[in-house]
């Protein structure tokens, strides 16, 4: 959220956002405008104003020296400590209910502090009165721990018209912030979309907004939100705030956004871990069948981001020990080797000997498949099913060779050709090549495809080993 995560420190954190220490709210404020040659508002207030206005100032600063008021403002602060150090639902709840007893305890011991105020919000009838009155609500807002206190005051200095428009922005900020802890998320909105609108920058305000969609059960709403956040941020997007699309799209059974999502993770932070996130979503939500599930597989391998024994089985079973014997066996051997896959498991040890039993018999038979595809009447299928043997073996110069040759040929599984030929090209260091190749690739392929492409750039961009 825009404030700490809890309680009391609302108040702290925005005072001292708005350079307020406690006291009168807005003169330091108006110093430090000064300090900037601005005009500060200038105030009149009405004659029938002013003696509500004396009497509320007068008892909130007499409040704030009361011993039995600082003594409750203590407390708040305990028991805030100890529901942040609290651990498990059953002990956050208590502590949560205890904060709620100190919270109302000390509104108790401010009430005629409260009441003196309302009096003077009703007697406020100018725009400078209403400044003024909602000044003293929002102070004692922060003498009581009050969210809605805070919240009207701010709100009412913003609809005074009397704080100019950046800090009429500020405010606004603030205010979505504690309508949000409020639970009004729709006021939240409000208030956050109007600080966008005035310009306001010093925070980011896109992830609060996204906030009050998402917590408001308007997931779709609230990823358009962050959709554009991480436009607008561009290179310098959070990774935080990408990680976050991810998580709700996921949550929320969106497969277009959260592979969108995973896509823009990679590109801008291409480490282990984000890979290993950004294949695991694409896998998970995407129907794949072995040939698409492969070449996502391979991507895993590529940039060794292994996370658990499944990743090594899907990959094996996608690769097939009979078909691909070769590279089946590459990744049995590391898995075993990584400690992800154990020797004693059967279905390991039926697959390795599987693999080795067939590998001599399948390097045989590269010369033949090669030949056959390279000749006048060869088809997709002979020349495509070459490109695949020898980029089961790393032969990458020849599979891509192969690749262009079969996407030739008339009824050509352009996709798949053009992603295997993607991988091949990027084996080879030919990294710009290889996003372009990508780039062409369609359908249920495209979100392996655009992981592929991510890859190939990252490469490209990484320094000369």
């Amino acid at each position: 959220m825009v404030r700490a995560k809890f309680f009391a420190r609302t108040a702290l954190g925005l005072a001292l956002a708005m350079g307020v220490a406690g006291g009168s709210v807005i003169a330091p404020a108006m110093a430090k405008e000064k300090e900037k040659k601005a005009e500060a508002p200038k105030i009149q207030l009405s004659k029938a104003f002013i003696p509500s206005y004396q009497a509320a100032k007068t008892a909130i600063d007499n409040a704030a020296k009361r011993q039995d008021v600082i003594d409750a403002r203590a407390a708040v602060t305990t028991a805030e400590n100890a529901y942040r150090s609290a651990s498990g639902k059953k002990a956050r709840d208590e502590a949560r209910a205890r904060y709620d007893a100190t919270v109302a305890a000390l509104g108790t011991l401010v009430a005629p502090e409260t009441a003196l105020i309302d009096k003077a919000n009703a007697a406020a009838t100018t725009a400078d009165d209403k400044f003024v009155a909602s000044q003293l609500t929002f102070s004692l807002g922060q003498l009581s721990y009050s969210k809605v206190q805070q919240r009207a005051g701010l709100q009412g200095m913003v609809d005074s018209g009397k704080v100019s428009a950046a800090d009429a922005a500020k405010f606004s900020y603030f205010i979505g912030g504690l309508a949000s802890d409020m639970k009004d998320y729709a006021g939240a909105r409000t208030a956050f979309q109007a600080a966008i609108a005035g310009g306001y920058t010093e925070r980011p305000v896109e992830p609060f907004l996204a906030d009050a969609y998402i917590n408001d059960n308007q997931p779709l709403e609230g990823l358009k939100v962050l959709e554009t956040a991480v436009a607008k941020a561009g290179p310098a997007a959070p990774e935080d705030l990408i990680r976050k699309g991810i998580v709700v799209a996921y949550k929320n059974k969106l497969p277009e956004q959260a592979i969108s999502f995973s896509t823009k993770l990679v590109r801008g932070y291409p480490t282990k871990e984000n890979w290993a996130l950004a294949i695991a979503v694409v896998r998970d939500m995407s129907k794949f069948q072995n040939q698409e599930q492969l070449d996502l597989m391979r991507l895993m391998d590529r940039t060794n981001s292994w996370s658990e024994p499944r990743d090594f089985f899907e990959y094996i079973q996608a690769a097939d020990p009979r078909r691909l014997p070769g590279e089946a066996l590459k990744i049995i051997d590391l898995g075993i080797a990584t400690g992800k896959l154990q020797t004693g498991d059967i279905a390991v040890s039926d697959a390795k000997s599987i693999a080795t039993g067939r590998i001599a018999a399948d390097k045989a038979s590269l010369a033949g498949l090669e030949r056959d595809a390279r000749a006048p009447a060869a088809t997709a299928a002979t020349a495509s099913a070459a490109g695949d043997a020898f980029l089961s073996y790393g032969e990458n110069t020849k599979a891509e060779e192969l690749y262009k040759i079969a996407l030739t040929k008339p009824g050509v599984d352009k996709d798949r050709v053009l992603t295997r030929l993607g991988i091949a090209q990027s084996d080879l260091g030919k990294y710009v090549d290889a996003q372009a190749t990508l780039a062409q690739v369609g359908g249920v392929r495209a979100p392996i495809a655009a992981l592929w492409a991510a890859y190939a750039k990252s490469k490209a961009a990484a320094p000369a080993q």
